[in-house]
């Protein structure tokens, strides 16, 4: 069997590849939107041991408190007055958002205790206190 010969003039056909990539933008774009962004805290601090404690996966936002008691939100130092505002313009943007505070062993109760009733008042459903475990 012979091949049959393209004239000169004729093209080969070929797969247009816009519609593909055009999917695949907008699929980007939809888990880009979607995506749960965490808050960090911003600073590393020495969790305190505890036996029972259990390990949680799905955190997106954390306050660190350092052991001279200064409270941090977003890798950024705020005032313990300014936490409950801080954690409602977070609660706007994911409702559902876990608060995991991350104080260090040496720092005051007084501080943990504030950091906690912020975030109750702006109206956390989920909080924890990280541990070692």
């Amino acid at each position: 069997m012979a091949r049959k010969k393209l004239k000169p003039n004729q093209e080969e056909a070929q797969i247009d590849m816009t519609p593909m990539l055009d999917i695949v933008f907008i699929m980007l774009i939809f888990f880009i939107v979607t995506a749960s962004f965490v808050k960090e805290s911003g600073i590393t601090v020495d969790k305190p041991t505890a036996e029972t404690a259990t390990k949680r996966d799905l955190a997106n936002i954390f306050i660190g408190i350092a052991n001279n008691g200064d409270i941090y939100m977003q890798k950024n130092k705020v005032d313990k007055d300014a936490v409950r505002a801080g954690l409602e313009e977070m609660l706007l943007e994911n409702p559902e958002s876990t608060v995991v505070v991350q104080a260090d062993s040496r720092a005051d109760a007084g501080a943990l205790l504030k950091v906690l009733d912020a975030a109750k008042a702006a109206g956390v459903k989920n909080i924890s206190v990280a541990a070692e475990l």
